[in-house]
């Protein structure tokens, strides 16, 4: 498989080379798709991503809000594709305050929607990807983007 053929590789790469305004906007769609192909993805990956970012911004919409303060219990599904590493991961950043719950659960929903092995890294970029689409959110998305580029360390 080519680097470039994943989903998260399409999204990466959008969220890199463009403000979250311009690949975030259906109505661009169109542009992007033809400027990612021109790129090197293929166009099969590119639809799944803009698939994979309207389905984020439908579940934002609509997700019941979990009760703060309360537990998550990860299913033996997520567990298998969400190791404890990330769940750790996911868990220092709600301590932090950086995600909360309902941002949790977007994040949780779109590693499961991914064909790609779940890691670290990935869980990392799919963070930076839930907290760009949510309002409010630029400090912790900036903390996160440290980590990310920066190879931050999330337990000392």
């Amino acid at each position: 498989m080519n680097i470039k053929e994943s989903v998260l590789d399409v999204l990466m790469y959008l969220y890199e080379n463009y403000v979250e305004q311009e690949f975030a906007d259906s109505a661009n769609y169109d542009t992007l798709r033809v400027e990612l192909v021109g790129a090197g993805f293929p166009e099969e990956e590119v639809n799944h991503a803009f698939a994979w970012l309207n389905d984020l911004a439908e579940r934002r919409d609509n997700l019941v809000n979990p009760a703060s303060g309360s537990i998550r219990m990860y299913s033996s599904a997520e567990r298998a594709r969400i190791g404890p590493e990330s769940q750790g991961f996911l868990l220092y950043l709600e301590q932090l305050g950086l995600l909360g719950p309902q941002g949790r659960e977007l994040v949780i929903d779109r590693l499961m929607s991914i064909e790609d092995d779940v890691d670290i890294e990935r869980v990392k970029w799919v963070v930076l990807l839930v907290l760009i689409s949510q309002p409010g959110t630029e400090d912790a998305l900036a903390q996160v983007e440290e980590m990310v580029y920066y190879d931050g360390e999330f337990l000392h």
